[in-house]
């Protein structure tokens, strides 16, 4: 009895390896995960580089107008200019290793699920590393001599983070501030706030009352935008004391409320991007999977950054 032709649908065009092209679906579970998770990645610049551990960015300030006297020569005249330097931190990775057995036993797909985990964990780990930087850009002194550096708003006691009306009048001064500061009104700020913020605006009839143009729905829970910001649900808005991990990101974020920034708040600058990797370990019996980016995050314009904090 002959035996059978065995199609290794897995193969890529009859190479010897018989799982390449299953690898295409794993990574294609991380990226679908992390984009859906991600909140911050469309919300700040975002820089690749071909290689090397740090990006530049320049930064200018204004130049002024002055009126022209008949005859006087046009010399020209000086504006300030600094910059802004993002390191790229260490390979953050997010792995996996599955028994053969456990496989073969489950009564699941398996590696489906997990890849999924891979792909949100590096999506969390993002946006809390971003938005870490930009409270911390909301606390930083202008980049350009003579600029404008971020903007805090202090409620008395924790108003900010139990009262929906304070935290209201809260993101209409932090707008305020993004206008006084020339700040271009086709930037748009968001505002990042945790789920019991958020909750506690869409309970608020006042602010999602249409009468008043207010966006939202008290019955879906959802509330819209608030003095032209849209509201950004998250929980990775810091709000505990970070001292370990990349020293860019360390902060005291106990007392903060809520964040407002730009898109250009905030730096991140991706020497690997998003990658995926999968092997069979035939002395282990088992699958290493491996998701895996190497990126950094720092402050781009603080006056870009607003945070709104409580007293205790």
């Amino acid at each position: 009895m002959a035996n059978a032709t065995v199609n290794r649908f897995g193969a890529k065009n009859g190479d010897t390896d018989k799982t390449e092209l299953f690898l295409k679906v794993f990574g294609g579970e991380v990226m679908a995960a992390f984009d859906e998770a991600n909140v911050t990645s469309d919300k700040h610049v975002i820089r690749s580089i071909a290689s090397g551990k740090s990006a530049q960015f320049p930064a200018t300030w204004k130049v002024t107008a002055s009126y022209h006297t008949p005859g006087a020569e046009i010399v020209g005249q000086t504006s300030n200019v600094s910059e802004r330097v993002i390191t790229i931190d260490d390979l953050l990775m997010a792995d996996v290793f599955l028994a053969n057995i456990d496989e073969a036993m489950s009564h699941f797909d398996v590696r489906s699920e997990y890849s999924k985990q891979c792909g949100l964990v590096l999506a969390n780990k993002m946006d809390t590393n971003v938005l870490q930087v930009g409270v911390l850009a909301a606390r930083a002194s202008a980049t350009v001599s003579g600029g404008n550096g971020g903007y805090t708003s202090t409620s008395a006691t924790t108003l900010y983070k139990t009262s929906a009306s304070d935290l209201a009048a809260g993101i209409y001064l932090a707008m305020q501030n993004f206008d006084e500061k020339d700040i271009p009104e086709g930037d748009e700020k968001f505002c990042f706030v945790k789920p019991a913020q958020y909750y506690l605006l869409a309970q608020s009839t006042a602010l999602i009352n249409r009468d008043w143009m207010g966006q939202g729905s008290y019955g879906d829970g959802k509330i819209i935008r608030i003095g032209g910001s849209p509201i950004v649900k998250t929980n990775h808005l810091p709000t505990t004391n970070v001292a370990s991990g990349p020293s860019a990101y360390q902060g005291d974020f106990t007392k903060t409320a809520a964040l407002l920034m730009t898109r250009r708040a905030v730096g991140t600058v991706k020497l690997l991007d998003l990658a995926m990797e999968m092997a069979y370990d035939i002395r282990r019996q088992g699958t290493l999977m491996v998701a895996k980016y190497a990126v950094g995050h720092g402050i781009l314009m603080p006056e870009c950054a607003a945070e709104l904090k409580t007293t205790s």
